[in-house]
């Protein structure tokens, strides 16, 4: 089968994405389709499929929680004795926005992004879901453990330092207090929705600011969820102006 998608690649008209994916994550996809699905921003969707638009949008969800469910696997592994709140600290700094935009940089994915029109999305937040997208394409070609393994053996053994992410700290929810204290905003983290049952509750939290809700993010525990999306307000709303 490897070789029979090596072959293939040959006398493919996307050829090049085949060899980029195989450099990236060292093996030839079967669906080369989902790939470049993968890669394609909503602002470069062509065509509607029973009111769905044809984008790299539904494999970043899936690859979202892909990737959240192989880091928290794999840290869960690696510090055996460490507690529910380290672990969410550490999936955060791996999965956080900013840190999949860099390595999305890293790996050459932003150029391989299709972006419709004068789109200013590069370089932004585009890589980091492609990367996700990508994840999720990996998924549905080759399986859980297969992208288990892509994921811990190619990108974070090599491309996150762990020892250093260990002595990082990072707490944009305290630097958002802080700013909002300083300016004299409101701000809130309330807890939008809670899906699936027990150890399986996924939770939508979001970041409210003087009654707007200028971010949100999901994660299996609202500790978790929160960071994430104090995150996101920060670089969208705040990093612009002020030093994180």
């Amino acid at each position: 089968m490897l070789l029979g998608n090596k072959l293939r690649s040959y006398f493919s008209s996307d050829r090049a994405l085949h060899q980029a994916i195989r450099n990236v994550f060292g093996y030839y996809p079967g669906n080369i389709s989902l790939f470049k699905l993968a890669l394609r921003h909503k602002s470069a969707s062509k065509k509607i499929i029973h009111g769905l638009k044809v984008n790299n949008e539904r494999l970043e969800y899936l690859g979202d929680a892909i990737l959240s469910a192989v880091v928290a696997d794999y840290l869960f592994r690696l510090f055996p004795y460490k507690d529910e709140g380290f672990l969410t600290e550490m999936r955060s700094k791996i999965v956080s926005r900013v840190s999949l935009n860099k390595l999305a940089q890293k790996l050459g994915l932003t150029k391989l992004i299709s972006i419709g029109g004068d789109h200013q999305q590069k370089g932004k937040s585009s890589g980091g879901d492609a990367f996700e997208a990508v994840v999720g394409a990996i998924y549905i070609d080759k399986g859980y453990d297969f992208t288990y393994k892509i994921l811990v053996k190619r990108i974070i053994k090599i491309h996150f330092d762990i020892d250093q992410l260990v002595d990082t700290e990072i707490s944009f929810k305290s630097s958002l207090l802080e700013w909002a204290q300083k300016e004299k905003h409101e701000l809130s983290f309330p807890v939008l929705s809670e899906m699936g049952q027990r150890n399986d509750k996924l939770y939508v939290v979001a970041v409210e600011i003087d009654g707007e809700i200028k971010a949100r993010a999901h994660d299996y525990t609202i500790k978790g969820a929160e960071k994430l999306a104090a995150e996101k307000a920060w670089y969208a709303i705040i990093g612009n102006t002020i030093k994180a």
